[in-house]
């Protein structure tokens, strides 16, 4: 029944998808080709790379990040991938922070010129972790492939593939300037650019098609985005609650209670969100959560 299959599903995902990091024997041999040919910038880092980005490949992360099954209104049942450059990007961004400000000798926010050895590091690096996040997702991809085929003899549509992510740092032409845009936390929305925005994991998702408004620097939302903090949410919200929330959809329920403060009342309401923004972008696929499963 959907019970078993559900079960079994959430089950092999939790083993073939770690949170945090590999099971030993599921550590890959060695990074993709295209991660190790970049060197990072200082040793601390490549050693890094070699170590964590290896064990971490393939794994989810906590928090926001997500799996999800979905359906949309004809029926068709669709993955959602949402992870990141797990723990490489923020050492990344730390440790260019940390030299922005000593060069500078200030406290706070600091700049570097672009063009200087440092500005040019950074940029080196950061789209090395925007790889590292794009390659990290198509293992999860194919880690999800190989257990419903196990499961089910089912097979995903390689060809039906978005990829989308909210933090990058691009250099555009927006009216006539050149800009480094460093979107965090927002899609690039350029007129017919695909899109994937979720809202949260008892809500509808949607894929998108940008309508490159100049105003937004061609840019649009990238989720619901939070209504309570987490601390405000694990205060506010009970398991009981969460569960009725989350009536409809397949996921742990043994784990609700550290589930909270990823509880649908705790995001905002994503039909609002997608009103306010249908000049950014428009609406192609609604999706709604059939299983969800998050790392806690």
């Amino acid at each position: 029944g959907d019970e078993h299959s559900a079960a079994n599903l959430l089950a092999g995902l939790y083993r073939r998808v770690p949170p945090l990091k590999q099971r030993r024997e599921s550590v890959p041999a060695s990074l993709p080709e295209c991660l190790l040919q970049a060197q990072l910038s200082h040793p601390r880092l490549e050693k890094m790379k070699l170590r964590d980005g290896r064990v971490q490949l393939g794994t989810l992360g906590r928090g926001n990040h997500f799996l999800e099954f979905q359906k949309d209104d004809e029926g068709r049942t669709w993955l959602m991938v949402h992870s990141g450059s797990r723990g490489m990007g923020q050492a990344i961004s730390s440790h260019h922070a940390a030299l922005a400000s000593r060069e500078s000798g200030t406290q706070g926010p600091s700049s570097f010129d672009a063009d200087s050895p440092l500005g040019r590091a950074y940029l080196a690096d950061a789209a090395w972790a925007e790889r590292y996040a794009s390659e990290n997702r198509l293992a999860i991809v194919a880690a999800v492939a190989e257990l419903l085929s196990d499961l089910f003899a089912v097979e995903l549509d390689r060809g039906s593939l978005i990829h989308a992510n909210h933090n990058h740092v691009r250099f555009e032409t927006h009216g006539n300037y050149g800009l480094w845009v460093h979107r965090k936390g927002a899609l690039s929305a350029r007129i017919g650019e695909p899109g994937v925005i979720p809202g949260s994991m008892g809500t509808a998702s949607f894929h998108t098609s940008g309508r490159g408004l100049a105003e937004s620097l061609c840019s649009s939302s990238h989720g619901a985005g939070r209504a309570l903090s987490r601390s405000d949410a694990l205060h506010t919200i009970g398991e009981r609650q969460l569960m009725s929330e989350m009536r409809g959809v397949w996921f742990n329920e043994r784990q609700a209670g550290k589930l909270r403060d990823e509880a649908p009342s705790a995001y905002k309401d994503i039909f609002a969100v997608m009103r306010a923004q249908r000049e950014l972008t428009k609406i192609v696929l609604r999706l709604q959560p059939v299983l969800s499963y998050k790392g806690v």
